[in-house]
């Protein structure tokens, strides 16, 4: 299963005030708040943290069908960090979700996996032929309409991505 998260990062910084108070304490754990506070770069510890959550909690919702999205019970670690790339987990009640987000000056896009050895195998791709289900999660359809392909589409700002895990069975369009 995939999800993914993209933040416009210059939208951000205009239309949200995440220094407002109770802003962090309503949306990261105790933990997550630390390392917010703790760090050089704040914003964009927060904005990657948001990102996390968001991108698991995408699999979440594609699994339950249940939209229910607290992210305090979503937990986030960050597991390798560069520059350009954090590699991380987010854990929900009993699941693991395994992230991967490209950090740039412009954006930042997570993706989250259920299985880790899925994050090798992410492709991006343009909007064409995607439906939604009657629980408005979207797949990709194929030219017989049979199979569907799990997809996860993020928008912020500027930036859209569209993402399916690769080495499953791509249906032709």
């Amino acid at each position: 299963m995939i999800g993914n998260d993209v933040i416009d990062l210059s939208l951000s910084r205009r239309e949200s005030d995440w220094q407002r108070k109770g802003f962090i304490q309503k949306l990261f754990t105790t933990k997550e708040q630390r390392l917010i506070v703790n760090n050089s770069n704040s914003e964009t510890i927060v904005w990657l943290f948001w990102s996390m959550k968001e991108a698991a909690y995408k699999i979440h919702n594609r699994q339950t069908k249940r939209r229910e999205f607290i992210p305090q019970k979503f937990e986030c670690l960050i597991l390798t960090e560069t520059t350009t790339c954090v590699t991380g987990i987010v854990r929900f009640l009993d699941m693991v979700y395994y992230t991967k987000t490209d950090i740039s000056i412009e954006f930042l896009h997570t993706v989250a996996v259920t299985s880790l050895n899925d994050l090798e195998d992410i492709i991006q791709i343009e909007r064409r032929g995607i439906g939604k289900d009657e629980h408005g999660i979207p797949y990709l359809l194929s030219a017989q309409n049979k199979h569907q392909q799990a997809v996860s589409i993020s928008n912020h700002g500027r930036f859209e991505k569209v993402v399916l895990i690769k080495n499953k069975k791509v249906p032709s369009i």
